[in-house]
């Protein structure tokens, strides 16, 4: 007898639907198969997809920016995640410059995310680098982490990271199998003016200051063989020029991450009297730029929502340099891409971020994989209760045409029929901090 059995819906296999009936037993995914067979619970699915559990690759919950810190923790940005169908997250470890603060951020970190009631990891970040690199790496890998973060901007807070640093991580990738993940700005055209308003973000980080990093770094890629992810990318013109300049690359080893807000919104937001809630980084881009990121989706490898939520107070700003960056996104994220992408949304919010992260047993709904499972349904509507901890949600009343009915998470139920259950998310990568 099965724990659960999941009857008469369509399942997502292979980029395509299948009809058929899906076994849980043990927290795994059992059986796929056109035969009904006894199960302690059954739910009849009729009218209903199920999908594997989404993933978020880019999440900030409880980031200290030194002056603020995010909104969301681990448990409540976690229990707006469930709510969205996410059934695993990826943050991120304090920016550190050393093997030895690398091994103490991991500890923290992974003492902040014991109330994620979904699954989680971490990826390594590193900030203007005072140590070996090659060290770093040993000591990320013995500690089971196969991403790192670094940065090309931010100079002005110590993040930054030099182009010959990059260089060298990347022909590091090859020798020790590693992701260099990258925020890609160039921080010589980055102007941060005291006299500039929210509004003016695009001023202070234009689009061709991005455009240009990511074809300097996607060089690097292919002088050194690298692997390398380009998160967040904003403007339709750097993925273009990617595309034109590089194609043998993108999304082999120059891999390409964007955000909802970037398929959503326009720089012309910012102007609104309310247009300081819409900040972030990178910032919103022209309709012509947003125009040519749908154009171009199927370049898109992954979406992950650079989740960072505060408070509208914390936002109400009246310098851009007061002003906190970052918009929450992990509960709204799968509806808003299904609405601008349709179903191709789905692999790069599953099978995708899975292979690229290496997530075992996540990604796909096949026998022997985490029986992470989100049940939707196809029916309109507008985005408009958001449970995080946030007092608003930049994709409030937005259309939407599909709905999250219930989310799974290894066997066990943490939202169904609207009614959250809660649950205890599990570090799923990673050398357990207690070992």
């Amino acid at each position: 007898m099965y724990d659960t059995a999941f009857l008469n819906g369509k399942i997502r296999q292979n980029n395509t639907w299948i009809s058929a009936n899906l076994y849980v037993q043990n927290g795994k995914i059992a059986l796929i198969d056109e035969w009904v067979y006894e199960a302690k619970t059954t739910i009849d699915c009729e009218g209903k997809f199920l999908l594997p559990g989404l993933i978020d690759e880019h999440v900030h919950f409880a980031l200290d920016l030194g002056f603020i810190k995010s909104v969301d923790d681990f448990y409540h940005g976690s229990k707006a995640a469930a709510y969205g169908g996410v059934t695993t997250v990826i943050d991120f470890l304090d920016p550190v410059d050393n093997e030895k603060d690398l091994v103490k951020a991991y500890q923290k970190r992974c003492k902040e995310a014991k109330d994620s009631v979904v699954d989680y990891t971490f990826h390594a970040t590193l900030k203007a680098p005072t140590c070996d690199l090659e060290a770093f790496v040993v000591t990320m890998k013995s500690l089971e982490i196969d991403t790192l973060k670094v940065f090309t901007t931010y100079s002005e807070s110590g993040r930054r990271t030099s182009d010959e640093a990059i260089k060298t991580l990347l022909e590091l990738t090859t020798r020790y199998d590693f992701l260099l993940v990258v925020h890609v700005e160039n921080d010589d055209l980055i102007r941060l003016d005291e006299g500039f308003k929210p509004s003016d973000l695009p001023l202070s980080r234009p689009a061709v200051a991005e455009t240009l990093e990511a074809l300097k770094l996607a060089s690097y890629v292919k002088s050194t063989g690298g692997k390398l992810l380009m998160v967040h990318l904003s403007a339709g013109s750097t993925l273009q020029t990617l595309k034109d300049d590089y194609p043998g690359l993108l999304n082999t080893q120059f891999f390409i991450e964007s955000c909802p807000q970037y398929f959503t919104f326009t720089e012309a937001i910012l102007k609104e009297p309310k247009g300081y809630l819409y900040t972030c980084a990178p910032p919103l881009r022209s309709d012509k730029e947003r125009a040519t990121l749908l154009s171009l989706s199927d370049d898109v490898y992954t979406i992950g929502t650079d989740h960072c939520a505060f408070m509208q107070a914390d936002k109400q700003k009246t310098r851009l340099i007061d002003t906190p960056l970052g918009i929450g996104g992990v509960e709204q994220s799968f509806q808003i891409m299904m609405h601008h992408l349709g179903e191709s949304a789905i692999e790069k919010m599953t099978e995708n971020p899975a292979k690229l992260n290496r997530l075992p047993g996540k990604g796909k709904l096949l026998p022997g994989y985490d029986a992470d499972v989100v049940m939707m349904a196809y029916a309109h509507g507008k985005i408009r209760k958001s449970h995080g901890k946030a007092d608003y949600t930049v994709y409030h009343n937005h259309p939407v045409d599909c709905m999250i009915h219930a989310t799974m998470i290894r066997g066990n139920f943490v939202l169904k029929d609207g009614t959250f259950f809660g649950g205890k998310g599990r570090l799923v990568k990673g050398v357990h901090p207690d070992a």
